[in-house]
């Protein structure tokens, strides 16, 4: 096991850093952690595997987990490699995930503020009892991020029929 492992933040590439983490500071309530990044050089060629690659970007505090908490980095690559984006079930990382008072207002939050819908608003059943309301969407880049809510009681059993 490696030890003092302890997981720090999550990567999202993005066209334009700025509006992207801006998307998750005013939908998500993400909070900027300073200073901002900007990165170029042989150090970061030799890194990143990219050739004359530069970087800028911020971090972003993610909600509910104060002061010390993990963050999402957010950077724009030049040159940057476009491609489609991912569907739900690729091999690889999937998605980021917030719990949220609401799934079904959430949603509507991130489609208004430029994101889209990838999947409808649905609810599950855990084996322990408790109930997961929960849906996917896509931020204004692509990355899929999962809404969800649970609480404790039963529904009727979501499984396929």
């Amino acid at each position: 096991m490696v030890q003092g492992a302890r997981y720090v933040h999550t990567n999202l590439v993005a066209r334009d850093w700025r509006a992207l983490a801006s998307f998750y500071e005013n939908t998500l309530g993400c909070r900027p952690v300073p200073p901002e990044r900007h990165f170029s050089g042989a150090v970061l060629e030799a890194g990143t595997g990219v050739a004359e690659a530069r970087i800028d970007g911020m971090h972003l505090r993610l909600p509910g987990w104060g002061d010390q908490g993990p963050t999402i980095e957010i950077f724009s690559y030049s040159p940057s490699a476009w491609c489609e984006p991912p569907p739900v079930n690729r091999v690889g990382l999937g998605h980021i995930a917030f719990q949220v008072a609401s799934v079904t207002s959430a949603r509507e939050e991130v489609l208004r503020e430029g994101g889209s819908a990838v999947g409808d608003v649905v609810t599950l059943a855990t084996a322990d009892g408790r109930e997961i309301t929960w849906c996917y969407v896509r931020d204004p880049e692509g990355n899929i991020v999962e809404l969800q809510s649970v609480s404790v009681g039963r529904i009727e059993d979501q499984r396929q029929r």
